[in-house]
């Protein structure tokens, strides 16, 4: 077991993941209960999740820091955007639309406060770079009115879908090209350890290229068998456990997608490198933000249902009010536990919100 938790480069609990992989496989061809598949196939991409990210840190230990850094930039949020394309494919386009919703929240809210009421409590008052963290939180509130903006026009442009789709595309096109700038410019100019887009977190040891090449490909395809093994189960969970599509792809598919980054953000908060936290936290915010969800729209008018960007008001609400939240964390260069537990708090009470609301 430690061999394998050394070779993997991953903690104990989430190597112990991984035989959720093969159960989930074997319980639908056997056609078990859905909600077991659900489980087991949400369970199973944790791991897989936390592969891409060591694979994805070791080839950026091989290539540099600035090709390091397009890695990350690319393949942060390889597994949430796997899970969405099976969805979209399924045509489940609220469970797409309520994810990336869900997973800004979860960054800005979920893993951004347990850092900082983990590290609080270790560390007393911690502190961090304003510079760093206030471009990337003025980058962050852009990137929220540029997902809102084609939700509020569409309000008034329904029920011409022609011009709703153009107004998505467009801004698509538009987020795409500000996170490209964003991305040269962390390149060029902000190429450090705790760069949100440079960083090497936890590079595991002795993996080559081809290693890390073959286990990247591995975690992929495993990945798109269980996402598909998910999203086929996701209708039959509603109906067994009384949970809406939209409360599963806010709350759950977030949270399965992205659990391996967010414990690395909440062990370098608790290890006193708040930089590097704050840069997973909100930099995987704007990877979603900025990188996923336009890219999403765009393919999906390849896959044949046509994704726009129309969130409802509770969603566009809930992720102003975070993202401000974490830019007011930004402002003064500090942070400390009594921080980190009222977004927590914020957190469990949008969960419960959700959780009674059926758009």
């Amino acid at each position: 077991m430690t061999r394998l938790k050394d070779w993997l480069g991953l903690s104990a609990p989430i190597v112990l993941m991984l035989v959720f992989v093969p159960a989930a496989i074997v319980a639908q061809l056997v056609d078990v209960d859905p909600v077991i598949r659900f489980a087991a196939s949400a369970l199973g991409v944790i791991p897989l999740a936390g592969l891409i990210g060591e694979a994805t840190e070791a080839l950026a230990d091989k290539t540099g820091p600035r090709l390091g850094g397009l890695l990350n930039a690319t393949l942060g949020n390889a597994a949430e955007l796997i899970i969405a394309l099976a969805a979209l494919r399924e045509g489940l386009l609220g469970l797409v639309l309520a994810s990336i919703t869900g997973s800004i929240l979860g960054n800005l809210l979920l893993v951004l406060g347990a850092a900082l009421l983990l590290g609080g409590i270790k560390n007393g008052v911690q502190t961090f770079d304003r510079a760093h963290a206030g471009l990337d939180a003025t980058l962050l509130i852009l990137s929220v009115i540029a997902l809102g903006i084609p939700s509020l026009f569409n309000f008034a442009i329904e029920p011409n879908f022609t011009s709703v789709e153009g107004l998505s595309i467009g801004a698509s096109i538009a987020m795409l090209v500000m996170y490209g700038l964003a991305v040269l410019h962390s390149l060029t100019s902000r190429v450090s350890e705790d760069d949100p887009l440079a960083r090497e977190a936890h590079p595991p040891s002795g993996w080559s290229v081809r290693r890390a090449l073959v286990v990247l490909a591995v975690a992929v395809i495993f990945i798109v068998v269980l996402s598909e093994i998910l999203v086929a189960s996701v209708e039959p969970v509603t109906d067994a456990l009384g949970l809406s599509e939209f409360f599963i792809g806010i709350i759950l598919v977030p949270i399965v997608g992205n659990v391996a980054e967010h414990l690395v953000a909440v062990q370098v908060a608790v290890k006193n490198k708040m930089d590097l936290s704050l840069s997973i936290a909100v930099g995987s915010s704007l990877q979603v933000a900025l990188f996923v969800a336009p890219l999403l729209v765009l393919l999906s008018l390849v896959i044949g249902n046509p994704l726009a960007l129309e969130f409802n008001s509770f969603e566009l609400a809930a992720v102003a009010a975070a993202s401000i939240i974490a830019a007011f964390v930004s402002l003064d260069g500090e942070s400390n536990w009594l921080e980190g537990a009222m977004l927590l708090v914020v957190y469990a009470i949008l969960a419960l919100a959700f959780f009674f609301l059926v758009p």
